[in-house]
Order: structure tokens, then C-alpha cells, then sequence
């Protein structure tokens, strides 16, 4: 007899079969063997039911039926914009310069030749490695207040 037993979310699942050395039909087997033969079906059923179509479903959802993440009504650039325009204090707080000495950022940076990238300006940039030297967020909290994908803050 051989016994599988395994454990997925909390839940133990065990499966009991008998093996024989030659396959014989069902309709060949007698009443008792029938009688496991369908005990072992039964408990496969479950299986498949309770594991392998939920977790399909999970990774089908995951890859195929994506949701929006980064949603936040004040993007990244908006809010780099309002610390632009906004009171001095702000910039100064929240990226750790004055509004002149970002200025004088932007400008030597353009000066040594970067550039908006496709998806970011470069007040955008600058703020973000700022913002993360200021308050040593990881990635993910930079994602959330900038409203970008881990590809575009880390790089």
C-alpha cells in the first residue's frame, strides 16, 4: 500500500493506494477493489478540485487579469510640482535642498548632458534620489509616493 500525504495551506491531504504489478480493467476488478479503485478516484477528484484548479485560477488572475497599481491621483511629477511651486519649506523638507540649489541641480545636470527620460523628467529623477537620500525609504515606498514601477525608480 502506498500513502501520499502532503500538506497545502494549512490543510493535510492524504491519498492511500493499493498497487498491483498488472493494470486490469475496472469492470475486471471484484467488489472490493472496485470499492478502493473508486475511494482512489474520489480523493484524486478532491485533489484536483481543492488544489490544482484554484491555484490555475490564481496564476491565471496573477498573469492575465492584471489591476492597476499605481493609481494615486497625485502622481510623482504632480507632486514635484507642487513642492516647486509651493512654500520654500516644503522642497526643503521633503528633499532635503532649497528651491535654488534643486534649480542649480537640474541645470548642471542638463549641462552634463541628461535628459527626460521617456516616462520621467528630470526634476522627477533628481527628486526621487533626493527623497531617498533624505529619508532612506526602501524601493516599494518610493514606488508608492511616486506612483512608478520598481523598473523605473531603481534604475
Amino acid at each position: 500500500m502506498i500513502v501520499i500525504s502532503f500538506m497545502y495551506e494549512s490543510r493535510v491531504f492524504q491519498c492511500n493506494m493499493q498497487t498491483t504489478t498488472t493494470m486490469f480493467p475496472v469492470h475486471q476488478l471484484n467488489s472490493s477493489q472496485q470499492e478502493v479503485f473508486a475511494q482512489i478516484a474520489q480523493q484524486l477528484i478532491v485533489l484536483i478540485v481543492n488544489i490544482i484548479i484554484p491555484e490555475t485560477m490564481r496564476i491565471i488572475r496573477q498573469y492575465y487579469f492584471k489591476e492597476p497599481c499605481y493609481t494615486s491621483i497625485l502622481t510623482g511629477q504632480a507632486w514635484v510640482n507642487e513642492l516647486l511651486h509651493g512654500h520654500p519649506k516644503r522642497i526643503r523638507t521633503a528633499l532635503g535642498v532649497n528651491k535654488h540649489v534643486f534649480g542649480a541641480l537640474i541645470s548642471e545636470l542638463r549641462g552634463m548632458g541628461h535628459r527626460n527620460s521617456k516616462y520621467i523628467t528630470l526634476e522627477e529623477q533628481l527628486a526621487i534620489f533626493l527623497y531617498c537620500c533624505v529619508t532612506g525609504l526602501p524601493i516599494r515606498h518610493l514606488e508608492e509616493r511616486f506612483q512608478h514601477a520598481p523598473e523605473t525608480i531603481s534604475v
